[in-house]
């Protein structure tokens, strides 16, 4: 059973390089002050109204972005999860298929086309309609955590929707249940494990996200992980920007121990 641990030996080494070495290395500079002094002032630094300012917008624009791909991903799933199209995978392979995309590029892609002179701005020339100037906006900014993190919405509650017992749903329209009612007392709460993973996936990348803010914000929007990034690259303080990553770190598994919890057993009553 034990004879092939030594497989296990280059992944064990790629997690202390990848993974230790980096967290060990935001810790110490988190914790220690541009002299090598032992400080909290890093953490604190996150309580300024600045930072607070900045951590508020990012949860709020990352709540609204996880909300619309939600509402967006569950009908797609059970739209799929009824057609021959999902059932060949070929619908799936059509929103994984940007993923295999340059995530620069795809962001990029985006500012081509909302920017003055870009795609809509000549569509919006052809129709004769007043052009209405998205980017550099909150509203460009989800469009675009949107656009980069729908998949990730869409393929666990598609997974979960595929592999549910049909036997469960009969069983409910036998005993009088209408298609709604099914809905909401089988089907949705059933789905729960995909719908919190799906959550997961999508609310830590867009609350942490800085290129897409940058991109599609212009530098006027402010989100907490653009602050983070410009203490590293910008003002060379990586000690402030250790402690604030550290936060942030603190926060990001708070949230996921939460969804873990609500998930807990697959039982969440939602209705």
């Amino acid at each position: 059973m034990y004879k092939h641990r030594g497989f296990a030996l280059p992944f064990i080494i790629m997690i202390i390089i990848g993974t230790l070495v980096p967290l060990c290395s935001i810790v110490f500079y988190g914790f220690t002050d541009d002299t090598g002094n032992f400080t909290i002032e890093n953490f604190l630094a996150m309580f300024s109204e600045e930072h607070i300012k900045a951590l508020i917008f990012s949860v709020l624009l990352a709540l609204i972005s996880t909300f619309i791909c939600l509402i967006l991903a569950y009908p797609l799933g059970l739209i799929l999860r009824k057609s021959k199209l999902g059932k060949s995978g070929f619908v799936i392979f059509i929103f994984v298929l940007p993923m295999w995309m340059n995530f620069l590029l795809r962001t990029m892609a985006w500012q081509v086309i909302l920017e003055r002179n870009g795609l809509l701005d000549h569509f919006c020339q052809f129709l004769n309609i007043p052009f209405v100037e998205i980017i550099n906006t909150p509203f460009a900014v989800v469009l675009g955590m949107v656009y980069d993190f729908l998949p990730f919405m869409i393929l666990p509650i598609y997974n979960v929707l595929k592999s549910m017992d049909e036997g469960l749903i009969e069983a409910s329209y036998d005993l009088g249940a209408g298609k709604f009612t099914t809905l909401r007392k089988v089907i949705l709460p059933l789905s729960v494990p995909g719908i919190i993973s799906g959550i997961t996936m999508v609310f830590v990348p867009s609350l942490t996200t800085f290129v897409i803010s940058n991109m599609l914000g212009g530098g006027k929007i402010n989100l907490i992980g653009n602050i983070i990034e410009q203490e590293f690259t910008v003002s060379a303080n990586w000690n402030l920007g250790s402690g604030l990553s550290f936060v942030m770190m603190i926060l990001i598994v708070v949230s996921m121990v939460i969804f873990t919890k609500l998930d807990e057993d697959g039982e969440v009553n939602l209705l």
